[in-house]
C-alpha cells in the first residue's frame, strides 16, 4: 500500500498498452486467444489499485480531521488508530477470496501496552498487523516517511521517524520516543530484522525492539504473519485467493525481559518465532 501509486501506473500500463502475443508460424507475433480473459486480470487489478487511492485519500482527510478535533483529549491518538483499522478491514473485505485468521488472539490484553515484534516480508505486513485489537505506533526509517502520500499517513499516526544510517542515534530515538507512547496507553510496533525477508524465513533480530521493552518495562509480544509476500504478485497484479495467517504468541512478561539478557531474549523470541512460522507452514 506504500507504493499505490507507482504500481497503479505500471499496472495501468501492462493493461491498457501491452497486448498478450504469442509467435505464430512465421515466426513472428500475433495476439493470443488468451488475451482478454488475461488483460480482464490486469483491468481488475488496476481499478481494485483506484478504489485504494480514493480510499486511502478519504481516510487520510478523515484521519486529519480526528486529529485536530480530537487531540486534547486523546493524546494516544486511538482515534486515529481506529480509523486505520476500519481501512485496513475494508482493504480486505471488498475481494471476497481473501481470508484472514488471527491465532492466539486471547493472548492480547487490550489493557495493557507492549512492544510488538513481527516478521517482515512485504508491505502488506502492515495493513494486517491491525487485525491485532491494540493502539500502536510503528517505527519506521527516515525514507519512509519522505514517501508521498504514505508518508503523511505516517505522521498523522503519529509513527516514530528513526535514521538507520545512524544506528545509535537511531536507537535512542526509538526509545525516547517509544516511552513517550507507551507512556500515553499506546504500543511500539518494530519489526526486530531491521528489513525485509527476501526468502520468507526470519532472520537475525537487532537489539532495539527489545532494549525499548527493557527500558519501558513492558512485555514483548511476538506476532507471526505468513501470506503476505503472495498477496501481490511480482507483476504488480493481486493474488484474489490469497490466504495470510497472523499467530499471536505469548507475550514475554515484564519480569522476564526486565530479568533477561538483551541478546539472550533475543534469540529465545526469534527461535519462538521461527518455530510457529514453521508450525503454520507444515499445516497448509
Amino acid at each position: 500500500m506504500a507504493h499505490c501509486p507507482l504500481t497503479l501506473f505500471r499496472t495501468l500500463r501492462y493493461a491498457v498498452f501491452r497486448p498478450i502475443r504469442r509467435p505464430d508460424g512465421c515466426g513472428g507475433v500475433r495476439r493470443g486467444a488468451g488475451a482478454g480473459p488475461l488483460k480482464m486480470i490486469f483491468m481488475i487489478s488496476a481499478v481494485y489499485y483506484i478504489f485504494l487511492v480514493f480510499l486511502c485519500t478519504f481516510f487520510m482527510v478523515l484521519s486529519a480531521v480526528a486529529l485536530v478535533v480530537c487531540y486534547p483529549f486523546d493524546k494516544g491518538r486511538r482515534v486515529v488508530h481506529e480509523l486505520s483499522r476500519i481501512l485496513v478491514r475494508i482493504f480486505f473485505a471488498v475481494p471476497p477470496r481473501w481470508r484472514q485468521r488471527v491465532i492466539g488472539r486471547e493472548y492480547v490484553d487490550r489493557k495493557k501496552s507492549y512492544v510488538i515484534v513481527l516478521n517482515h516480508n512485504t508491505v502488506i505486513d502492515i495493513p494486517t498487523l491491525y487485525y491485532i485489537p491494540l493502539n500502536f505506533r510503528w517505527v519506521s526509517k527516515r525514507e519512509v516517511f519522505k514517501t508521498p502520500f504514505f508518508g503523511q499517513y505516517l505522521v498523522l499516526h503519529g509513527d516514530i521517524c528513526i535514521n538507520r544510517g545512524r544506528a545509535s542515534e537511531a536507537l535512542e530515538q526509538m526509545v525516547r520516543d517509544g516511552k513517550l507512547w507507551i507512556s500515553r496507553g499506546a504500543s511500539v510496533a518494530v519489526f526486530p530484522e531491521g528489513t525485509r525477508s527476501k526468502d520468507g524465513e526470519i532472520h537475525r533480530f537487532k537489539a532495539g525492539a527489545f532494549t525499548l521493552a527493557k527500558e519501558a518495562g513492558v512485555e514483548i509480544l511476538p506476532v507471526v504473519l505468513d501470506g503476505t509476500k503472495t498477496l501481490i504478485k511480482k507483476n504488480a497484479l493481486f493474488n484474489w485467493g490469497n490466504r495470510i495467517t497472523i499467530r499471536v504468541l505469548p507475550p514475554v512478561s515484564a519480569g522476564r525481559v526486565a530479568a533477561a539478557e538483551t541478546h539472550e531474549l533475543m534469540q529465545e523470541v526469534h527461535d519462538a518465532m521461527c518455530a510457529a512460522l514453521a508450525e503454520i507452514r507444515n499445516k497448509k
